[in-house]
C-alpha cells in the first residue's frame, strides 16, 4: 500500500503526465505499481513470504562504510584520468613574444643596417675607378676634376637609408603592439609568429609537398604583412611630406593648374608604392614556400622570403613597363 500511495502522490504532483503517456512510455505501468506495492509489503515480511511471492527485494546496509584506502585510491585514479585528458584535449595556448620597441637601435641591428646602407651606395663608386685602371691612356688624359669622386652624396643617401630602415622597424613594432591590443589573440599570434621556426614545425608534420608549400607561403604572408605595412606607411608619409613641403616652400606662385598636377603626381606615387608593397608581400610568400621546400625549412624560408621581397617590386615594375608602358 505504501508503494501505491507513492505512485499516486507522484501523479498528483505532476498532472501533466497523463495515463496514456505513462503507459506509452513503459516507465510506469500497472505491473510496476503492483510490484512496488508488493515490494513495500514484503520489505517488512519474513523470508518465507518473499519466497512465496517471488518478489526480489534489495536490502541496504546503512551502516556500511568505505575504507580510507579505497577513497584515496579512487581520488588518485580520478586525478590521473583528468590529468591525462587535460593533456590530450587541452586548449591551445598562443604565446606572443613582443620584441623591444626600439630594437632597431640595438648594437647588432644598427650595425647591420649601417653596413648594408653604406655598401649599397658606396660600392657603385668603385666601378669608375676599375675602368680607369684598365685604360691607362684615358686615365692620363683626364683632368683632375673628372678624377675626383664625390663622397658627400653617397654619405647623405646612406644616412637617409639608415634613418628610413630604423623608422620602418620601429613602426612595425608599434603595429605589433596595436595588433596585440585590438585584434584577437589567435590573429595576433599569427601576425607575430616566428616564420623560420614555424616552417620547421610544419616540416615535422610530414605534409605532402604542395600542402607544405602553400602552408609556408600562407604563414609567411601573414607574418610578413606588418613589415610591408610599416614600409608602405613610411613611404607614403615621405611622399606626402615632400609634396606639401614643395607646395609651401615654393617661391613661385602656385596657380590652379599646378596644384592639381602635384596632387595627381602624389596619387600616382601612392599607387606605385601600393603596387610595389603588394608585389613584395606576394613574392616573399612564394619565395619562402619555394626555399622551404627545396632547402632546409628554416634557412630556405628566410632566404626565399628575402629574395622574394627584393625581386618582387623589380619584376612587377619591369612587367608593367613592358606591357602597359607604366613606370612605377
Amino acid at each position: 500500500m505504501a508503494g501505491i500511495a507513492i505512485v499516486l502522490d507522484l501523479l498528483r504532483k505532476n498532472p501533466s503526465l497523463t495515463t496514456q503517456s505513462l503507459h506509452a512510455s513503459g516507465f510506469f505501468s500497472a505491473k510496476a505499481a503492483a510490484s512496488a506495492a508488493a515490494a513495500s509489503v514484503a520489505a517488512g515480511a519474513p523470508y518465507v513470504y518473499n519466497s512465496l511471492f517471488r518478489v526480489p527485494v534489495a536490502y541496504c546496509d546503512a551502516g556500511a562504510t568505505l575504507s580510507e584506502d579505497y577513497i584515496s585510491n579512487l581520488r588518485s585514479a580520478s586525478l590521473k584520468i583528468f590529468q591525462n585528458e587535460s593533456v590530450n584535449y587541452g586548449t591551445k595556448e598562443y604565446t606572443i613574444e613582443l620584441k623591444p620597441l626600439f630594437s632597431a637601435f640595438e648594437l647588432r641591428a644598427l650595425t647591420l643596417t649601417t653596413l648594408r646602407s653604406f655598401l649599397l651606395y658606396f660600392l657603385p663608386l668603385l666601378e669608375p675607378r676599375a675602368n680607369l685602371e684598365e685604360d691607362d691612356d684615358d686615365f692620363l688624359q683626364d683632368t683632375e676634376e673628372e678624377q675626383r669622386i664625390d663622397y658627400v652624396v653617397p654619405l647623405k643617401k646612406s644616412l637617409k637609408q639608415i634613418a628610413r630602415e630604423t623608422t620602418v622597424t620601429t613602426t612595425r613594432r608599434i603595429l605589433e603592439r596595436i595588433s596585440v591590443y585590438y585584434v584577437s589573440q589567435r590573429m595576433a599570434w599569427k601576425l607575430l609568429k616566428d616564420l623560420p621556426k614555424s616552417a620547421v614545425r610544419k616540416a615535422g608534420r610530414r605534409m605532402p609537398t604542395y600542402v607544405f608549400f602553400f602552408s609556408v607561403g600562407k604563414t609567411t604572408m601573414r607574418g610578413h604583412f606588418l613589415g610591408v605595412a610599416a614600409s608602405w606607411i613610411i613611404s607614403v608619409g615621405i611622399d606626402i611630406y615632400r609634396t606639401f613641403k614643395g607646395m609651401i616652400n615654393s617661391k613661385e606662385e602656385v596657380d590652379e593648374i599646378d596644384t592639381p598636377q602635384k596632387l595627381k603626381l602624389l596619387g600616382n606615387k601612392v599607387w606605385g608604392t601600393t603596387i610595389r608593397c603588394g608585389a613584395s608581400l606576394i613574392f616573399a610568400s612564394i619565395g619562402a614556400g619555394i626555399g622551404a621546400t627545396l632547402f632546409r625549412p628554416s634557412t630556405g624560408q628566410w632566404v626565399g622570403c628575402v629574395l622574394g621581397d627584393v625581386a618582387g617590386p623589380i619584376i612587377v615594375s619591369y612587367c608593367l613597363e613592358r606591357s602597359f608602358h607604366i613606370e612605377l
